[in-house]
């Protein structure tokens, strides 16, 4: 399960189930723990069974992730088995297009990303880039399906922040976005002061094959529920490295989709060397 996917379905959930389900998240990510995915399977069919409003069935579910849970962590504190702990942790993400300069996952400092978008003719693409040395590309082309209306460049400026902030489980509090199109940061301010109801002209609602939302009906639902986070401007070509690093990661995603090039460590070469400039004007 997507974290996106999985914070669509908390969110589905009333208070009770909701809170319940809420501690027991971390289960539903993939592990090498065999008692973990147990826990984990138990939570993805509570939300299932909720989802198709069996909320008794929930309930029953929850309560076997939550013995499950508790039995999983009786053992783990008797047990000295090598190796234990590294099993329960998330397996790191392996989707294409996401990817982690190690080096800065440990900064304590607050935590800024950029994001952005590239078109040119029938194909796009969009990229991330946070200070704690996450990343994300992603190319696309379109077809007569596409519902994203004359403000192509624009809502896909959009779809980058939505692609940033579902890499996580949960954005991280505080969060700094930077945008260089000023279009769609009115857009993340309105959602953010509530008017989650606006969308750009043209841009399609109609359901989607491959979610239970449209994108950016989907991200203005997160942002309306994180007025944590700091939407920001940034102009674009001007030398900031977190602004530069997602450009490349966005014109070198758009690329991939008329070239072939081994993508990801080019992608990762271009993360790295931006992250080192940004890090070292913070400490010069």
């Amino acid at each position: 399960m997507r974290p996106d996917e999985l914070l669509h379905a908390l969110a589905q959930l009333p208070p009770p189930l909701h809170d319940r389900a809420l501690t027991l998240r971390r289960y539903a990510r993939a592990t090498r723990c065999e008692d973990c995915q147990r826990v984990g399977d138990a939570v993805r069919l509570a939300l299932t069974a909720a989802h198709y409003d069996e909320l008794t069935s929930a309930a029953d579910l929850l309560d076997t992730a939550e013995r499950l849970a508790t039995e999983h962590s009786e053992h783990a504190r008797h047990t000295e088995h090598a190796g234990h702990d590294a099993g329960c942790r998330p397996v790191p993400d392996q989707r294409p297009g996401r990817g982690l300069v190690a080096r800065w996952a440990g900064t304590s400092a607050p935590l800024v990303a950029a994001t952005d978008a590239s078109w040119k003719g029938r194909v796009g693409g969009i990229g991330y880039v946070v200070s704690d040395g996450h990343y994300g590309l992603l190319g696309r082309g379109t077809d007569r399906l596409d519902p994203t209306g004359a403000s192509r460049v624009m809502i896909n400026e959009l779809r980058a922040v939505d692609y940033l902030l579902t890499g996580y489980d949960q954005a991280p509090v505080g969060m700094t976005v930077l945008l260089d199109s000023l279009s769609a940061l009115r857009y993340l301010h309105r959602w953010q002061a509530g008017h989650a109801g606006v969308m750009p002209a043209g841009y399609s609602l109609r359901q989607r094959r491959c979610s239970d939302q449209p994108t950016l009906v989907r991200l203005a639902e997160l942002v309306a529920r994180r007025p944590d986070l700091n939407f920001a401007h940034v102009k674009g070509h001007s030398g900031h490295a977190l602004n530069e690093a997602a450009d490349g990661l966005s014109h070198m995603a758009r690329r991939r989709q008329v070239e072939s090039f081994d993508l990801r460590p080019r992608a990762h070469a271009l993360v790295e060397a931006f992250l080192r400039d940004w890090h070292a004007a913070l400490t010069g």
